[in-house]
């Protein structure tokens, strides 16, 4: 895109793309509604498309000057739609292609950051014939095992013994044909939401049943999101500076969210890195947003403002 393009991208017909295809398509489709309501009252002209049916076609015959990628999960958050558009020269919220492809890896995202000496837990790829007992040897138990090109928490198991760990295995590669085993830290968990160059407050996350999966996220009313996190205003700064460094080693730009675990030790570790995180009434980005004294409407409408900036 050219400079003027990033820098003033035209408000005249923004179309947000939401719903799609992937296995997170319920949480897109909230999220692509809240957005899409937020920016008609910020007096936005704006429509919504999902291109489940006619894809980029269809998206192309509404000639949007900007969209909102409020697309979850693979075909919207993983660089293909972000290519897409760059090749169509039609702005667009978030990060590019290549942030937006290894953010959605997770295990190149933790390859990224352990290059460039940021902490996360060791981890090992998994297939049908891994040696389970060399697994468990050098990651030890608990473990957490996880598709590594899915968001949501969707296939992911806390593996506590030997002899389910395949089966975990299994359930994993239901969703990915990668899938990834990973050192459990025992600990408090924070999530950490960017927006341009600020960060917004830490959030920390506890869950009654001590595992933050798709249920705790987007159903259930017993999760706690503490705001203040608790944290020390030293660590909190900590906690931050760690968060954009680990956000901008994988090239993420405009806005995105940053997952960690603090173990007993005060040692922080990077999860992963969200560049199109949900925008839903149980979603983190907008909580951690109104504590910094900025509506949802006002959230929106400054990710909007900032597309084309990859």
């Amino acid at each position: 895109m050219s400079d003027d393009v990033a820098k003033k991208p035209s408000l005249d017909n923004v179309v947000v793309v939401y719903g799609g295809t992937s296995a997170e398509r319920e949480v897109s489709l909230k999220s692509g509604a809240a957005v899409l309501e937020a920016l008609q009252r910020k007096g936005v002209n704006a429509t919504g498309y999902d291109p489940k049916d006619n894809g980029l076609v269809g998206l192309e015959q509404l000639a949007p000057s900007v969209v909102f990628v409020a697309l979850h999960g693979r075909g919207g958050e993983d660089g293909t739609l972000q290519g897409a558009l760059e090749l169509l020269n039609i702005p667009y919220t978030g990060s590019g292609v290549l942030a937006s492809a290894l953010g959605m890896d997770k295990q190149r995202t933790k390859q990224v950051w352990s290059a460039v000496g940021l902490p996360t837990p060791e981890s090992i790829m998994l297939d049908a014939a891994a040696d389970w007992s060399a697994v468990v040897a050098q990651l030890g138990l608990p473990l957490i095992v996880k598709p590594v090109h899915e968001g949501s928490t969707l296939g992911i198991s806390i593996v506590k013994s030997q002899a389910a760990l395949e089966a975990a295995y299994h359930e994993a590669a239901q969703y990915d044909a990668r899938v990834m085993a990973e050192r459990f830290i025992v600990g408090d968990e924070y999530t950490v939401a960017l927006l341009g160059n600020q960060v917004l407050p830490a959030i920390r996350v506890e869950v009654p049943g001590g595992f933050y999966d798709y249920e705790a996220k987007y159903i259930a009313n017993t999760t706690q999101y503490h705001l203040p996190c608790g944290l020390s205003v030293v660590d909190e700064e900590a906690l931050a500076q760690l968060c954009q460094q680990a956000f901008s080693a994988i090239g993420g730009v405009g806005w995105g969210r940053v997952d960690v675990m603090r173990d007993s030790e005060g040692q922080f570790w990077l999860l992963e890195v969200n560049t199109v995180p949900g925008m839903t009434d149980h979603s983190l980005v907008p909580q951690s947003a109104a504590h910094a004294g900025l509506s949802f409407d006002d959230l929106v409408l400054a990710i909007l403002k900032a597309a084309g900036g990859q």
